[in-house]
């Protein structure tokens, strides 16, 4: 809690107790003292900042925000979502709120903000700090946060979805160690019970592929971090990497991928539902290489925006 990190006497302590308190109720935790002593927020990767933009007006009405790889599938998404919800003309065009920078992209439609996080732990976690502060300072409240995107499967035919469970290291723990000053932190990386359980719910509902609940195993890296035997460097046998992937699936683990610790264990310290939803290219226990052709991986990644898509319109009460 933020008011832990501050002494008894300072002055903003109990405004920030409430705000703590309010949490509860839905609001964005920014667990960080020292954001009280910056008078303009630059959000530098977004090239948004609070002394040059309103965020109450352009995000105050956010409810849902989707986060994916690249920032064309962003956009897609962020297409596809206002045409479902018939927010705006049939393809009308939706401007990139970052355009001043190419770090990541950003689109909104109504209640959905739609936001590249390009790929692995750190470009995700960079993102994740300024959309947080973003969303603190935009007012906005009971958010959803849903990560859309590709990964590998464990035991799973390629093209099912899987809904994440918790996240779990290389050594299928449900935490993300990260150094801070020198010194180790762990920080837990479950993620919302019921948001998950609603998701799988929604991808049965739609009857269109299979959906399945299940650990995600997050990795530093895509080859060797993923007991691949095709990158550049391998120093295991092929014997090893099955009996590895093996024990992944025996815990639980039905898909791999590089981004889900940081963003579990940021939507806990900031009070954000979060969820993670993502396409399996391929089954790892089969092989490395994705050798389904393009159209088809085209298709596959946008089983996750149709199963998120349903899942919007029916809290919206669209369905």
């Amino acid at each position: 809690m933020l008011q832990d990190l501050m002494a008894p006497d300072d002055p903003s302590a109990k405004r920030r107790k409430m705000e703590d308190q309010a949490s509860d109720e839905g609001a964005i935790r920014v667990p960080n003292p020292h954001l009280e002593k910056i008078k303009e927020d630059i959000l530098y990767h977004f090239a948004l900042g609070t002394a040059t933009h309103d965020f109450p007006a352009l995000f105050g009405d956010v409810k849902f925000v989707c986060v994916g790889g690249s920032p064309s599938r962003m956009k897609n998404f962020i297409s596809f979502i206002a045409e479902d919800l018939g927010i705006g003309s049939p393809g009308g065009d939706h401007p990139n709120i970052c355009a001043g920078t190419d770090r990541y992209a950003m689109y909104k439609a109504g209640p959905v903000l739609s936001v590249s996080h390009g790929m692995g732990i750190p470009s995700i976690a960079i993102m994740l700090h300024e959309l947080i502060k973003l969303l603190y300072y935009a007012k906005c409240s009971n958010v959803i946060i849903v990560r859309i995107g590709t990964s590998g499967g464990i035991g799973l035919e390629p093209g099912s979805v899987v809904i994440t469970r918790q996240s779990v290291d290389a050594a299928f723990k449900p935490q993300l160690e990260q150094v801070i000053l020198g010194k180790s932190v762990v920080r837990s990386t479950v993620l919302d019970k019921d948001l998950a359980e609603e998701l799988t719910e929604c991808g049965k509902e739609l009857k269109q592929f299979n959906t399945v609940m299940g650990n995600t195993m997050c990795t530093l890296d895509f080859y060797e971090g993923q007991a691949r035997l095709d990158g550049a460097i391998c120093s295991y046998s092929e014997e090893e990497k099955l009996q590895y992937l093996k024990s992944a699936y025996e815990a639980g683990v039905r898909n791999i991928e590089m981004e889900s610790s940081v963003f579990a264990a940021m939507c806990n310290l900031s009070g954000l539902r979060g969820a993670v939803v993502c396409v399996t290219l391929l089954n790892r226990l089969e092989g490395d290489q994705i050798a389904t052709p393009r159209e088809g991986l085209k298709e596959y990644q946008t089983r996750p925006q149709k199963l998120v898509g349903h899942f919007i319109k029916k809290h919206l009460g669209k369905q």
